[in-house]
């Protein structure tokens, strides 16, 4: 279908899956974790996540989304930006791509994903961008199905 960047409230958004840049414990965060925990209602959120917690970094598992204007959240731990040789490249890749083929299989037409591991994981923007876009387009090369949504704020 489509891959598109916009700037927004990934929170406001209408789609399917709404994906958290979150921690391998699950647990609230801040920057876009904590807008959607807070957006879909932070205990019953948290009480979800504590089920399927902890996950590794790379990993998709996905929630119900409670009060958003999606069916579901699904969150995916991100790499902490070691300079590079780490192998942060390979593992924030494998954020999307983990993500997409979870909303996949659980019948989504619509995701949105934010910019995973830019902001206190430290990725420097231009990498994550670059790492955003070859998974995606990547993955829609193969299979077209769902519109994509990556979700800029500020």
């Amino acid at each position: 279908m489509a891959f598109e960047i916009i700037h927004g409230d990934i929170t406001k958004l209408k789609v399917d899956a709404i994906v958290n840049a979150a921690n391998t414990q699950l647990l609230a965060g801040g920057g876009v974790c904590g807008a959607i925990f807070r957006a879909a209602g932070r205990k019953k959120l948290q009480e979800a996540c504590d089920r399927v917690a902890p996950i590794r970094t790379r990993e998709a598992v996905a929630t119900p989304a409670f009060a958003l204007n999606a069916k579901l959240i699904i969150h995916t731990a991100g790499p902490i930006w070691r300079g590079g040789s780490a192998d942060e490249v390979e593992l924030l890749r494998n954020c999307y791509t983990n993500s997409l083929a979870l909303a996949k299989s659980e019948g989504c037409r619509s995701i949105a994903f934010p910019l995973i591991s830019s902001g206190i994981y430290g990725v420097p923007r231009e990498v994550a961008m670059e790492c955003a876009r070859s998974a995606i387009e990547k993955f829609l090369a193969a299979d077209d199905s769902m519109n994509v949504y990556l979700v800029l704020f500020g």
